[in-house]
């Protein structure tokens, strides 16, 4: 079989929601893949600084990171573009005029609003991101830092329309639900991601498989030849899926790669 690239998103794919963990099954399989040669990546939304601790539980070759803004091969830096720092303020500033709420999220650190938000979500993230040491005086309200993304919540009292108009030139939106959304960078995607990585190692396209489960890994699903779905996904996801696997904590992830013959041990994609 040829040399492959697997790229895979954090929660609901590769590290259960219920245990927070890389399932054992999902471990054992990936230690075969690695065996075989191929390139494991995380691929995912979240920047550098907030990756979970629980996935060094294996040695992946890189990280894919905020969207396609920041890329790692082992120690080294590929590839990194943070939102101008004139330019995020404003956005910022958009958001507030707008009576949205949200989190700019950097390579080094979260950036929180230093007041209580009225969005439940934004207080669940502010305590997530606290217990993992993260966005601790760090709050939107300052202007000495740049960021790579927003995430941002809207309610009836919010203008949403404007704020897209306002950021339509350089920045696109990711509907989260539950009205939350995801603000990245132009032009930049886990789909980019993916690319970059293939051509640093001069492989073709139906050498990628991309494992995903949310609305936020449908431009890996639109790039990629071979597109793993887990359990428990996004229905929209479904026009780009090749293949449909159990959720990652009934073995998903192994049986997909048993399914490709990721592992050595045949499967219906060996050449």
């Amino acid at each position: 079989m040829k040399k492959a690239a697997l790229f895979f998103d954090i929660d609901g794919t590769i590290l259960s929601e219920e245990t927070k963990e890389i399932p054992k099954s999902a471990i054992e399989a990936l230690l075969e893949v690695k065996k075989k040669g191929h390139l494991l990546f995380i691929n995912t939304g979240r920047t550098m600084c907030s990756i979970p601790a629980e996935l060094k539980q294996f040695a992946f070759d890189g990280y894919l990171c905020g969207c396609g803004t920041y890329l790692t091969y082992h120690d080294e830096v590929l590839f990194t573009r943070s939102i101008e720092k004139k330019r995020g303020r404003e956005i910022l500033n958009k958001m507030a005029e707008c009576n949205l709420d949200g989190i700019a999220e950097g390579t080094e650190d979260i950036y929180l609003p230093e007041r209580i938000s009225r969005f439940e979500r934004l207080e669940t993230s502010r305590r997530y991101f606290h217990s993992s040491g993260l966005g601790r005086e760090c709050y939107l309200e300052k202007d000495d830092f740049i960021y790579d993304k927003v995430f941002i919540c809207a309610d009836e009292r919010s203008n949403l329309s404007e704020f897209f108009s306002f950021i339509e030139t350089d920045m696109e939106a990711i509907d989260r639900g539950g009205n939350a959304y995801e603000i990245i960078q132009k032009g930049y995607s886990k789909g980019t991601a993916c690319d970059m990585i293939l051509k640093k190692f001069g492989l073709e396209l139906d050498q990628a498989y991309v494992f995903g489960d949310s609305m936020n890994d449908l431009s890996m699903f639109q790039y990629a030849a071979h597109t793993i779905a887990m359990g428990n996904h996004a229905k929209g996801l479904e026009p780009f899926t090749e293949y449909v696997t159990a959720e990652v904590e009934k073995g998903g992830i192994a049986q997909a790669i048993r399914h490709y013959g990721l592992d050595g041990r045949g499967g219906q994609d060996t050449k």
